[in-house]
């Protein structure tokens, strides 16, 4: 894997590579558009992989219901048990919901929009903290304009960058960084709330008030940490590292192709999904299939918590290493 920070000289002139000061700057488009062209050109039949995932409501329903559950039997828990099946059990089950918004967000389970934003909010009940309609609206901006100054939001702040310089501030950085992928778009590019935002908070506020009520607060907690613990430093959260950290300059998308993908609608196939949004998750895997010339040449990873860990103590990467691109007048 190649390295992602800068050369600096140092006072004996010994040459070394330090993390970088800016972003990665690219003065061509998004490599997503391009290949997707190619491949259609070439390999018309993928256009059959497009469209929803007749299972998606179906498997949604099972975690929704599986996380309720637990949340309900660990009412009497004692804190440390509570948060231990929050890290090794809930944790999996709420990512994958967040996952599965990531899915719905993309119209892929079913035709209908409005029917995948109800589904969405049905996803986010467990998760906690309503979020399914506001994704929405940020992570289809990722798609269109990615890596686009001010308008890409999964890109860190300038004060996130030049804040996490060393292992122990990525350390922590990792640890929150959940906190600071949904709260950076609100900050840096808020956008007024409308019916299906409010719809969402107040069906979301509902349900998280009738847990404390009727099973207490633990259960409730038990919810929040399994978003939380799943968020940070844990081997399922290193797809946001993964996807589009930048350890090869010559690279900006990434995917993973390792058994975490089965928990995870197969997001870790992530140049094969911005190249083609419209397929569901679980046909991911026959795009590569049928172009394979298009991605075996791209750097790739089997191991999501060596991301994680190559992050962490690699002192030429941090949050500077991603790549932008200016924006054009017309966006």
């Amino acid at each position: 894997m190649g390295r992602g920070g800068e050369m600096r000289e140092e006072a004996n002139g010994e040459k070394v590579m330090v993390m970088a000061r800016d972003f990665f700057w690219s003065y061509t488009d998004e490599p997503h558009a391009t290949r997707r062209r190619q491949i259609l050109s070439q390999y018309p039949q993928i256009k059959d992989l497009f469209g929803p995932d007749p299972w998606a409501a179906l498997k949604i329903s099972g975690v929704v219901l599986l996380q309720l559950l637990t949340a309900t039997l660990l009412q009497y828990a004692s804190w440390l048990k509570m948060l231990i099946v929050a890290y090794f059990f809930g944790s999996f089950l709420n990512h994958n919901l967040f996952l599965a918004i990531h899915e719905l967000s993309h119209n892929l389970a079913f035709s209908t929009p409005s029917y995948n934003r109800w589904l969405g909010i049905f996803a986010n009940l467990p998760i906690g903290v309503p979020m399914s309609v506001t994704f929405q609206k940020y992570h289809l901006e990722h798609h269109r304009y990615q890596g686009v100054d001010g308008i890409d939001m999964d890109i860190p702040s300038q004060a996130e960058a030049h804040l996490v310089r060393n292992t122990l501030t990525k350390s922590i950085w990792v640890v929150l960084q959940l906190f600071f992928y949904a709260l950076r778009p609100l900050f840096l590019k808020p956008k007024p709330p409308g019916l299906w935002e409010f719809t969402n908070f107040a069906i979301q506020l509902t349900l998280d008030a009738a847990i404390v009520y009727f099973y207490g607060w633990r259960s409730f907690l038990y919810l929040i940490a399994s978003t939380f613990v799943g968020g940070g430093m844990h081997p399922i959260a290193g797809h946001f590292i993964s996807e589009h950290y930048v350890f090869n300059p010559k690279q900006e998308t990434y995917s993973y192709y390792g058994p975490l993908n089965f928990l995870t609608w197969h997001v870790g196939y992530h140049n094969e999904h911005h190249d083609f949004p419209r397929i569901p998750g679980t046909k991911l895997h026959k795009v590569k299939e049928i172009a394979p010339e298009y991605y075996e040449g791209l750097e790739a990873y089997k191991s999501w918590s060596q991301v994680i860990y190559m992050y962490v103590m690699d002192r030429t990467v941090g949050p500077f290493s991603r790549m932008k691109r200016k924006s054009k007048k017309s966006e």
